[in-house]
């Protein structure tokens, strides 16, 4: 998320203040490359490892990250935007020999790290792109991490915005959603790399990177579940985007940007480039402290900060960031953060996604140095979203006008041209056969993480609730990053699979309700809510109106009615729903309890309940849901 330090009650004035800095940065980075004082002629690789604390026993968000940096006290552990998050940051290694391996060696420690902290408060580290197991109970401001930032960004993007977040993603299903805060970004958790580049070699380099980001994503998505919802391979990519979106109604019918975005040309002359046009598009969002004079500093023959520039840097979020740095020893350099890689699913295989991205990098500078000319910037860009939609099955168009599918292209063309890179680059000969081979299996056998958790919840389908299947494999992703082995050989996850004590798991009434549900409106005949019955072997209906909102129920006791109205009375004319319904429907929420369920069950004589979540129906629950509910704790229990 960037610099932490802003001032939470910037004004007018301030933010104005703050923009002059912003330019004054820019003047000084533009003398910095004029004066060549960037570094050169060195590769460095870096990253950034984000990951979900979750509670042991249920699979669901634990809201422990400042219980957990407390616990390990490591520095390079940090927050992010939710409590049940944590970020590493890894340090940078010279781009060569054992450099992969070396990485590897580090994710390891700083994620076993994590997980023991976690493990100190009764949570667990899993690392996938999107927490199937996340509800929207999840997302609120109680769960911030609570640093300023935070805090003032959320602030912030709800005034640009005029009111909350709306979400629409059509995938396997559909989700369509609003929420009334920023925390729908904390959904996320990425594996960012970072690779080092001289500002002469800004744009090729850049540019090559948005045209390879789309294959290399293709292979690695692992985010096909959003709030119960099967949406895209990499749903990350769409969230992302929506989640802050801060485009007014008139920016959008001039078909303004989003601060999520890939871009929409080639660069031409380098990183100025690009800091100039998002420090015009997108307005400051945050001031942080005003700590130095660019100018100055350089008079002084020392190297500035560009503090300014760099929070506003970090409030614009290219899929392919452009950033500034002063590294260990002092020197300025600039990198590309490649941001559009999920967390997991293991670490072996981050690493081979690393891998691939960095030799087809180091091979393609050569090979396709005018990449702005050989393939058009909407190929890109269109690979790159149908990557995030499809995955492997994804078609691109590549060099040449050829359309091809991503695995086809991996197999066939950019295994050889990346393992060729990475030698050229002087990467141990055993680690490039290592991690491309983990790359190349996986596409092989079309084992994403994200087919992984489709087809493991597609092998469970029937068997248990569905917040049951998504708890089992939250616990199965548990269990085998723990083997440290890559996804290509993990089995799928079966019914048994659950973690070790299962009794905490089943205490909502969101974890036993069904969610198929078939209603009827008011003005429907009964003809139609009685054959629904009997087809589908239910004995409730809801009713709802034209917009969705409960209006009654027709359970058997009303139909009960219906045989005591005299027809031959009504001349024949058809009854309606609304003549007969209850007219008041017993509603919960997702995250009652089971014994207050129980409870309301008996205190308005009724054996079921519509689960209501913001005003919308979600799901119902019968006694005989609650009864089997029962069996299984006690189950449990004494097992």
């Amino acid at each position: 998320m960037g610099e932490q330090t802003v001032d939470s009650t910037s004004d007018d004035q301030r933010l104005r203040a703050f923009t002059k800095a912003i330019i004054a940065d820019v003047k000084a980075l533009e003398m910095m490359l004029a004066g060549d004082l960037i570094e050169r002629g060195v590769r460095r690789i870096g990253a950034e490892q984000e990951m979900f604390l979750v509670d042991h026993r249920s699979m669901r968000p634990a809201p422990v990250a400042m219980e957990v940096l407390e616990a390990v006290r490591e520095p390079f552990l940090t927050t992010e935007l939710a409590r049940f998050n944590l970020e590493a940051n890894l340090t940078p290694q010279l781009f060569g020999g054992a450099c992969l391996s070396e990485m590897e060696k580090e994710l390891h420690y700083v994620v076993d790290r994590a997980a023991e902290g976690a493990r100190s408060v009764g949570a667990d580290v899993v690392l996938c792109g999107i927490l199937p197991t996340l509800r929207k109970a999840d997302l609120t401001l109680e769960n911030m991490s609570p640093m300023p930032r935070y805090f003032e960004l959320n602030r912030t993007l709800l005034r640009l915005r005029n009111g909350g977040f709306k979400v629409l993603i059509k995938g396997l299903d559909e989700l369509d959603t609003t929420h009334d805060n920023v925390m729908l970004e904390a959904c996320n958790t990425s594996f960012q790399i970072h690779f080092q580049v001289g500002a002469e070699e800004f744009a090729k380099l850049y540019n090559l990177a948005q045209a390879v980001t789309a294959p290399v994503l293709a292979a690695a998505v692992n985010s096909p579940v959003l709030l119960r919802h099967r949406l895209w391979m990499e749903t990350r990519i769409a969230l992302f985007q929506q989640s802050i979106d801060t485009r007014s109604q008139a920016d959008h019918s001039r078909g303004g940007r989003p601060r999520v975005h890939f871009g929409d040309r080639w660069v031409k002359q380098g990183i100025l480039e690009l800091f100039r046009e998002d420090i015009a598009r997108f307005r400051v969002m945050l001031a942080g402290q005003l700590d130095e004079d660019p100018m100055a500093v350089l008079a002084r023959g020392e190297i500035p900060k560009l503090s300014a520039l760099r929070m506003h840097n970090g409030t614009v979020y290219r899929w392919n960031r452009p950033c500034y740095g002063i590294g260990a020893d002092g020197k300025p350099h600039l990198r590309i953060e490649m941001r559009g890689l999920p967390a997991g699913p293991s670490i072996r295989d981050e690493m081979a996604n690393a891998a691939f991205f960095f030799g087809l990098m180091a091979i393609y500078a050569d090979e396709h140095p005018k990449i702005d000319e050989e393939m058009p910037f909407d190929d890109a860009k269109s690979n790159f979203f149908a990557a995030a939609r499809h995955g492997l099955a994804a078609q691109f168009t590549w060099f040449g006008d050829k359309t091809i599918t991503a695995a086809d292209l991996i197999l066939s063309e950019l295994l050889p041209h990346a393992r060729a890179g990475l030698l050229k680059s002087k990467i141990a000969s055993e680690d490039v056969d290592l991690y491309l081979g983990v790359l190349e299996e996986r596409v092989r056998m079309n084992r994403t993480g994200a087919r992984w958790v489709l087809q493991s919840l597609s092998a469970m389908e029937g068997q248990g609730k569905q917040e049951d299947r998504l708890r089992r494999v939250v616990a199965g992703l548990i269990h085998r990053q723990a083997l440290k082995i890559p996804i290509h050989e993990w089995e799928l996850v079966g019914a048994g699979e659950t973690e070790s004590d299962p009794r905490d798991s089943f205490r909502t009434v969101s974890q036993f309700m069904s969610t198929d549900l078939f209603t009827v409106r008011p003005g429907d005949v009964v003809d139609l809510a009685t054959n629904v019955m009997e087809w589908e072997q239910i004995r409730h209906v809801p009713v709802e109106d034209e917009h969705g909102a409960i209006v009654g129920m027709i359970t058997p006791r009303e139909l009960l009615r219906l045989i005591a109205i005299n027809s031959a009375a009504r001349g024949g004319e058809a009854v309606v729903v609304s003549s007969i319904m209850s007219p008041v429907a017993v509603t919960i929420a997702p995250d009652t309890t089971l014994l207050e369920a129980f409870a309301k069950m008996r205190e308005h004589q009724t054996d079921c309940l519509l689960v209501v979540d913001e005003g919308r129906l979600v799901g119902m629950i019968t006694g005989r849901d609650l009864i089997d509910a029962s069996e299984k704790l006690l189950t449990n229990y004494f097992a």
